[in-house]
């Protein structure tokens, strides 16, 4: 079954491998809220190729700091196999929501960045997590930089029309 490609999807956790002989499999968590798996029924797996298909949560249970996800109609090891490297996603609608100064990396990715003196330095390539402060990887021209996501420095967020204005401390963008 596919599943249109117009719907924009949060990935929540990505297929690591087949667990056991009925089909489950163990995945690594994308998400802050694991509890957002109970009451969970329908979501998309997006696979390797690109390729979407509908799929139905049948069960599911922590193991250590991943999940394990049992799929409606994927019954054997051989059919857990052929979803390894899946993304299980939801409907972007369906994400939780943040409080309004917090963001999901998808909502930075890809933000035009430029400083609070008008100098575009690049696009948000990707969100760093560091166990402290977040660090945006701004890809500019011949250069990447690596800014803090701190109140301090990223003194307008703008996600929704794809924007990041920096002030950015003496140095900063030196290296």
């Amino acid at each position: 079954m596919s599943v249109a490609e117009e719907v924009e999807l949060v990935a929540i956790a990505r297929v690591a491998r087949p667990r056991g002989l009925k089909g489950e499999v163990i995945c690594d968590l994308l998400t802050d809220f694991p509890e957002r798996f109970e009451g969970l029924e329908d979501v998309t797996l997006v696979l390797e190729s690109g390729e979407r298909q509908a799929a139905r949560l049948e069960m599911h249970w922590p193991q250590n700091d991943r999940v394990v996800l049992k799929f409606g109609g994927i019954d054997s090891v051989e059919m857990a196999e052929s979803i390894r490297n899946a993304e299980v996603c939801v409907a972007e609608s369906e994400a939780v929501d943040l409080d309004a100064e917090d963001f999901y990396d998808w909502q930075l990715e890809g933000c035009k960045v430029e400083t609070i003196h008008g100098e575009f330095l690049g696009e948000v390539r990707e969100v760093m997590r560091t166990g402290g402060t977040d660090i945006l990887v701004v890809a500019g021209e011949g250069k990447d930089y690596l800014i803090p996501f701190a109140s301090s420095i990223c003194v307008e967020v703008l996600p929704q029309n794809r924007y990041i204005r920096v002030d950015p401390p003496e140095g900063l963008l030196e290296f």
